[in-house]
């Protein structure tokens, strides 16, 4: 039986490392049709300010509080998995349009609204009508990541703003904190993104945080399973301090969905490499992360976390191109019915 059971787990990971070969090759082949319509001299003429503009309003907002630069990365990220980089994820609800902030994936998870909100009036009054939210979100981004200690790169600009939103694909599109590898990989692949960018993208979680609904059944179901140091008296402190923090669902009845912690207890307000090293010790807040190293399907995963966590410069250096490629998913139908909106939060009347 034992026998049996060991050649088939061979055959599965087998299967999955020839699903990753051809996922690889997809978003290669998806990632090769670049948008034309995106420059790095945009808005040279019709607002070369806007980048220092964006850059004044980051600073204030990640010097009052460095949490910001986590929620403005976190918005960003669920704006380009859900049709498209196009702003769509900042709309507001009305009577004719359904937004997406209310969606199960992003109520209670989405926050910093407000900076961008700030961010767009401020260029309105130097370059009325012409920069979109979508770009605005794009830069302050990538202006957060730096000013907690990351990378720079590049942004290309010429996004247009969507008149509508995706409510629904916010369910499909969106990685869950709970989701095994495959399911993960597939949704990173199907936005024309690699198992070497799912791997960097995630990376922006040492500055995030999680909410106790996406971690209970990590920390009350295997952590101490992966957690090579549980003998610590310090990773036993630490996951003691978790359960307090986020009790069983049967304790509380829900009352604690909403408390929050940092996925790397290490340098929480600092984007480094030390979210790897977290997940070298097997204790990756939420299982979604976790599974990146220590899921026995995850041997591409493995190595490449492996790498990151040795070398801070490969970590910064692919982590800059993968925003470039996520933020280069931009929705077609913005081109033709698009628009420059005067407020981030709802469509031009």
């Amino acid at each position: 039986m034992a026998s049996i059971n060991f050649f088939q787990s061979r055959i599965m990971i087998f299967k999955f490392l020839i699903f990753v070969f051809i996922c690889n090759c997809l978003s290669k082949l998806i990632n090769g049709i670049s948008d034309s319509h995106l420059s790095l001299d945009y808005y040279k003429k019709t607002c070369p300010s806007v980048e220092g503009i964006v850059r004044k309003e980051m600073e204030c907002a990640c010097l009052s509080d460095p949490r910001n630069a986590a929620l403005i990365l976190r918005l960003h990220f669920h704006d380009c998995f859900v049709q498209g980089c196009d702003g769509s994820v900042l709309l507001d609800d009305t009577v004719t349009l359904k937004g997406e902030k209310n969606a199960p994936n992003n109520k209670n998870a989405l926050k910093g609204f407000r900076i961008i909100d700030k961010i767009k009036n401020s260029i309105e009054s130097e370059c009325p009508g012409i920069v979109s939210c979508a770009d605005i979100l794009t830069i302050a981004a990538r202006d957060a990541v730096l000013l907690v200690g990351g990378p720079y790169w590049d942004v290309p600009l010429g996004r247009k703003d969507s008149r509508n939103a995706a409510y629904e694909l916010t369910d499909t599109n969106l990685p869950t904190a709970d989701e095994g590898l495959i399911s993960i990989i597939s949704k990173f692949i199907s936005q024309g993104l690699s198992v070497t960018d799912m791997v960097a993208l995630s990376g922006a979680h040492t500055i995030g945080k999680a909410r106790c609904v996406n971690f209970r059944k990590r920390i009350y179901g295997d952590f101490k399973m992966t957690s090579t140091s549980m003998i610590s008296p310090i990773s036993s402190s630490y996951l003691s301090e978790l359960k307090s923090l986020c009790p069983p669902i049967d304790q509380i009845n829900g009352s604690s969905d909403n408390n929050e912690t940092s996925m790397d207890n290490i340098t929480p307000d600092l984007f480094d490499n030390s979210y790897y090293h977290v997940l070298l010790k097997g204790e990756g807040l939420i299982n979604s992360d976790q599974e990146l190293y220590s899921s026995f399907l995850g041997i591409q995963t493995k190595k490449i976390v492996e790498k990151y966590a040795a070398n801070t410069i490969a970590f910064f250096e692919q982590f800059a191109q993968s925003m470039v490629k996520m933020g280069n998913i931009t929705n077609p139908e913005t081109y033709v019915n698009g628009e420059i909106r005067k407020s981030c939060r709802f469509v031009n009347s």
